[in-house]
Parts: C-alpha cells; sequence; structure tokens
C-alpha cells in the first residue's frame, strides 16, 4: 500500500506495473466499501491492464485520524448534521460525489495518469460518471458496476436515508470481534453468501469508516438535486459508458440501471450498454469476479469512442 495527500487526507491505493495498454483501469468503490473488494477483479485484469484502486476519503485507509473506541461510541448522527471538520475543500460539502471527483482528478494528476477508463461500484459509479464529465481528455470510458438511478421517489429516498442513518448510530470497533458477527455481512445484499473472509473485511471496513464521511456520503448523494441531475450528467457524455447490473441485486435493481443508462446514446433504444450478470446482488466484484473481469476486459478492448448507432 502506497499513500498519497489530497487536500489534506492521506488516500491509500494501489497501483500495479504498467503494461502494453495504454490506458490505466481505475477502480473506485462504493459506500462503506475500500480498495480491497476490487481485488479479485484486479488480480484477473493485471497481466494485461495497469490497474488503480484507491480508498474513498474518509473510507478503509484513506481516514482524517484514528478514532477511538470512545469517540466512536460516543459519535450521533441525525439528518441535518454538517461536516464541521476543516478540509480545504471547493465545495461546500467534502462528502458530494462531485468533491469526491475532485479528489479523483488530484489522485490521477499526482500519479500522472493521463488516459484512463473509470470502473466504480454503486456510489463509485456516479463518482466515475462526474469524471468522465471533467476530465473529457483522460477519460476514454466509464464501466458503472450496481450502479444506476436517476429517478427520485421521495418517500423510498426518506425511508433509505432513515434506515442508513439508523444503521450508522452504533458502530463500537468492539463490533468487529463480536463471535459469528461476520455470518451476517455473509448474506447482506448478495444473491449467494459470500465467504467468511469477505464478510470480515465488510465488518471491519462498517466499524473504520469515519462518521463524518459515512453519513455524509450517504445523505449528499441521495438529495433529490443529486438523483435528477444524473441522467442529464449521462446524456452530455461523450465517452462509451457502460452498465453492469446484478440480475439480483436489491440495492440497485437492474430496471433502475437500465434507466441511467438509456439516457446514453449507447443504450440505441434497446440497452446496448447494459449487461445482466446472472446469480448476482450488489456486491458484483466479490460474487461474479470471473464475470465481471472478463466483460471489463472484453468492454476495454473493443470500444475507443463512442459509436453512433
Amino acid at each position: 500500500m502506497a499513500t498519497i495527500e489530497i487536500l489534506g487526507v492521506p488516500h491509500a491505493y494501489e497501483l500495479t506495473a504498467p503494461t502494453s495498454y495504454p490506458h490505466t483501469l481505475v477502480f473506485i468503490h462504493g459506500w462503506l466499501n475500500s480498495r480491497g473488494y476490487w481485488q479479485p477483479v484486479i488480480s484477473r485484469l493485471s497481466d494485461d491492464f495497469q490497474c488503480l484502486s484507491y480508498d474513498l476519503r474518509g473510507f478503509g485507509e484513506s481516514q482524517f485520524r484514528l478514532k477511538t473506541d470512545l469517540s466512536r461510541e460516543q459519535t450521533s448522527f441525525n439528518l441535518t448534521t454538517k461536516s464541521s471538520r476543516a478540509v480545504v475543500n471547493p465545495f461546500d460539502s467534502p462528502y458530494t460525489p462531485l468533491a469526491y471527483t475532485q479528489d479523483l482528478v488530484a489522485l490521477l494528476q499526482q500519479l500522472n495518469v493521463k488516459s484512463a477508463w473509470l470502473i466504480g461500484h454503486s456510489l463509485g459509479g456516479t463518482i466515475a460518471l462526474w469524471g468522465a464529465s471533467l476530465m473529457l481528455e483522460c477519460v476514454k470510458g466509464v464501466i458503472c458496476i450496481n450502479s444506476g438511478g436517476g429517478i427520485y421517489l421521495k418517500e423510498a429516498f426518506e425511508q433509505f436515508r432513515s434506515a442508513g442513518q439508523r444503521f450508522l448510530q452504533v458502530r463500537p470497533k468492539w463490533l468487529s470481534q463480536l463471535p459469528l458477527i461476520d455470518l451476517l455481512f455473509t448474506r447482506a445484499s448478495v444473491a449467494r453468501p459470500l465467504d467468511r473472509n469477505w464478510a470480515r473485511q465488510r465488518v471491519i471496513d462498517f466499524v473504520v469508516a469515519d462518521p463524518e464521511a459515512a453519513l455524509g456520503a450517504l445523505l449528499d448523494s441521495t438529495t433529490e438535486e443529486e438523483i435528477n441531475c444524473l441522467p442529464q450528467l449521462v446524456a452530455q457524455l461523450k465517452q462509451p459508458i457502460y452498465f453492469l447490473a446484478g440480475a439480483e441485486d436489491k440495492v440497485m435493481e437492474p430496471k433502475y440501471v437500465r434507466h441511467l443508462a438509456s439516457f446514453h446514446p449507447l443504450f440505441c433504444y434497446c440497452g446496448e450498454n447494459v449487461i445482466e450478470i446472472p446469480d448476482c446482488g450488489h456486491l458484483a466484484m466479490l460474487e461474479q469476479p470471473n464475470a465481471v473481469a472478463t466483460h471489463i476486459r472484453s468492454l476495454v478492448k473493443s470500444q475507443s469512442s463512442v459509436v453512433n448507432c
């Protein structure tokens, strides 16, 4: 693991060796996850593609500072919580998808990555789409995994935000040491149970995520304004944009993936830029790494620019 400072925050990242392929594959994880979830896919691709994975600010090992058990247990949340942390950022909140995209821009600049495909999971897919908009010359294409939406359903989103808030309220560090707690995480949001090593990692990432980042990323990415701007964002992108959907994904159902994908020219009225993966829930890179890696390989090698239908 290496670290690089972005806007005053150390960011943990891993970069594989260069290959003959001219574009770096940049992997962006989702909410309450970390870069390690990409390893099963990267291990299948790194012989042919240079791969970059990193922890988003406030998640994994990209932390502002270490938290004590006491401060973790005493942290409380509410829907009006605002960040009070002094972070130099050009945005009102450092946790919006666009703010996270600014981190990505800085990361690629500091690592001298001049040409890339962005591959994002869930929230990471939204960040990847914004990245394509901000880095027109650098970003050659985007692959969104378990990522879609663009329809704001007020009641549903209010329930989702409220449930997420309750989910984050109690996260003592000792939770990760609780016997059999990982069994709960083997089945959450997936079509088939995960191996227990990945379930344990999910517990760890849940516990160590910075409180403000965890809540801020949840709330700032699910506002009416953020959701409604996604279709416009996709519609204006000139790069090829593809979507991998889990057929059994209950968090981001395939119909919502198709909805967002339909605003891009590659959709071509019949979903040509959407690939549905059978027997797969919301963590495609862990549930079906062979399929995900195969699709990524095929897409980035066959498509270098948007083609007209």
